[in-house]
């Protein structure tokens, strides 16, 4: 949009202010007409120079921030920075990014819903994975080594890996006191099998 041109006429000679506006709004006709935008119910003035006219009358009755000042192609008088801006086309755009806001929000809120109802469950206790731990799970490759309880959350994965280290340490137990068992009974069974081959000698 090209800068505004300002206009400010007095009442000086026979031709009247209103009429030399007026005047003036006919030959730059071509220069600052908008093009109506129908779906946001604004002009658009894009490549157009706007040009806002008053008189030094209005300034001195309203002041430079009140409603002085006519934009031409407008049918009534704004203050100078809404005859310049256009509050329409500003106030649709606004619109559109509240729009637009709220629709990614409700996408956020429908992704977010879809992940949580993706969300694994342990299977012992029921509870939902934490990020960590979904992530944990999820984590492949060749660096990474293979998750030994997928199914468990990280409380019941670290209860299962101490029963199962228990149970580890309990087997080995289990087997070196079998194993002491067994040299213990060995010097018995080799007495009492010499005990019997002394027997057939005589």
């Amino acid at each position: 949009m090209h800068p505004p041109v300002l206009l400010v006429l007095h009442q000086t000679g026979q031709r009247s202010a209103k009429n030399q506006t007026a005047r003036a709004a006919d030959l730059t006709r071509h220069h600052r007409q908008g093009r109506w935008h129908r779906e946001g119910g604004y002009h658009s003035y894009d490549r157009c120079i706007p040009i806002v006219a008053t008189t030094l009358e209005l300034l001195r009755e309203h002041g430079p921030a009140g409603p002085a000042f006519w934009r031409f192609g407008r049918d009534h008088r704004q203050p100078l920075l809404d005859a310049i801006g256009n509050p329409r086309r500003d106030a649709y755009l606004a619109r559109r990014r509240q729009v637009a806001r709220q629709e990614q929000r409700r996408r956020a809120e429908r992704e977010a819903a879809q992940r949580e109802a993706r969300r694994p469950v342990c299977k012992d206790c029921g509870r939902k994975f934490t990020d960590d731990r979904w992530k944990a799970v999820e984590s492949s490759g060749w660096s990474r080594p293979r998750e030994s309880h997928p199914h468990l959350c990280e409380d019941c994965r670290s209860r299962a890996v101490a029963a199962q280290a228990q149970a580890e340490a309990d087997e080995r137990e289990h087997q070196e006191k079998e194993r002491r068992r067994q040299e213990a009974e060995e010097p018995d069974a080799a007495r009492k099998a010499g005990g019997r081959l002394s027997r057939f000698r005589t």
